[in-house]
């Protein structure tokens, strides 16, 4: 699978703005889409896709505020970068404690932009490969049978294997064995790597 392409969103409503922004961010190599609007950026649905959001704060109908709001709600995680015309202290404030990447002025400093879409894109990348990993995760999780899941509670939990036979009342070679399946399936080599799965995992007991 080749991984997708990242788009840079850029929504406000002041079509100058738009397009200088758009033409600046495509001169320094990126993947842009405008809109002018919040609406119309719903519209378009683009939630799968990699990259980031260049949004307005005040445009008429939706607010960049009220379109993060929604975008939260829905459980896109597209990192966001607001430009105000209005140095509004409690707004910006408001928006990075909402999950913001950045908040710029305007007229935005190419340098400033170029920066936080760097950034912006990189913790879309990060929050991707942490999906992925958990996903993964989960999958091999799901491969361990109900006696392997409570081997596997056990043993995180600093168990020794004949504690755990006492515990479950089966031999200690029953144990190992499970033990070592355990292992596989978590795709784990260690004991410390199976505890840090666990933590990932979120496993009760861990």
């Amino acid at each position: 699978m080749t991984e997708r392409v990242p788009v840079v969103h850029v929504i406000d409503d002041d079509d100058s703005v738009r397009k200088a922004v758009t033409r600046l961010l495509k001169a320094a190599g990126y993947e842009t889409q405008g809109y002018a609007n919040a609406g119309e950026f719903l519209l378009a649905a683009p939630s799968a896709a990699a990259g980031c959001l260049v949004l307005d704060v005040r445009m008429p109908g939706p607010s960049g505020l009220e379109l993060q709001a929604a975008l939260k709600r829905q459980g896109n995680s597209l990192p966001i970068i607001f430009v105000s015309g209005h140095g509004d202290i409690p707004m910006s404030v408001q928006a990075i404690k909402a999950g913001a990447v950045d908040f710029l002025t305007k007229p935005v400093q190419r340098q400033s932009l170029l920066a936080a879409v760097s950034n912006a894109l990189e913790v879309n990348r990060a929050a991707a490969s942490d999906r992925a990993r958990a996903e993964f995760l989960q999958s091999c999780f799901q491969l361990l049978t109900d006696r392997e899941r409570e081997i596997f509670r056990l043993v995180v939990q600093g168990r020794l294997n004949k504690q755990i036979a006492s515990a479950l009342g089966i031999a200690e070679r029953t144990v190992k064995a499970h033990r070592a399946q355990v292992m596989e399936k978590m795709q784990v080599n260690t004991l410390a790597d199976l505890v840090r799965v666990a933590g990932e995992l979120a496993l009760e007991g861990s």
